[in-house]
């Protein structure tokens, strides 16, 4: 599967990361088990910012993904609030797949908003990498999470929660605390959004 030539290719970038991700689909569809084989069970930030970056694709929109998706980084993100070493995802999430095809067009779609974060992302407020602040990052991604399936019942709403996602643990690969301040706007107006509408 070829994106595009020249796309800058390495793991501290969101377009890396998702080249390497469609790297890993095995015939005609990419299962969540594929992505994490080809990154390793470690590698927490990769597998936060792949299932976030499907749910501001055009496949956030599919029913259920979204909540699929955002069982995913809650679970991701719980792990790395809890400091364990290896993710651990259940067999229901690890054999879910969607077809490569719809996967390479998704991605497709949001290669120039992975450009554009790419372009201008470098090191800025690192103390928000320090402890105790370190663990309110992904904190943040696991409410993000837990919103996901409750915002179904509005087209595309979580992409928004997605898009601060992508935010939040990009900034944890490049120590980018402007990228962390921006995604807690759509993480607070999603909080907000629950408790006065949905309750």
């Amino acid at each position: 599967m070829d994106l595009a030539q020249g796309d800058k290719n390495d793991e501290h970038s969101l377009t890396g990361i998702t080249r390497e991700a469609l790297k890993s689909a095995d015939g005609q569809e990419v299962s969540v088990n594929d992505m994490m084989k080809t990154f390793g069970a470690t590698s927490f930030v990769p597998l936060l910012i792949l299932p976030a970056l499907l749910v501001v694709s055009p496949l956030g929109g599919v029913p259920g993904l979204s909540s699929l998706f955002g069982i995913m980084i809650v679970l991701i993100a719980a792990q790395r609030v809890l400091g364990r070493d290896n993710i651990w995802l259940p067999g229901f999430i690890r054999n879910r797949s969607i077809g490569s095809d719809k996967a390479e067009s998704a991605m497709k779609k949001i290669l120039p908003v992975t450009r554009f974060v790419d372009r201008y992302s470098r090191q800025r407020l690192t103390f928000l990498f320090r402890p105790p602040l370190v663990r309110l990052l992904p904190l943040a991604c696991v409410l993000a999470g837990a919103g996901m399936p409750l915002f179904e019942i509005v087209p595309f709403a979580s992409a928004f929660l997605g898009a601060a996602v992508v935010l939040m643990a990009y900034s944890m690969l490049t120590r980018d605390g402007i990228f962390a301040l921006l995604a807690l706007f759509p993480i607070a107006g999603g909080l907000w959004f629950g408790q006065t509408v949905l309750f």
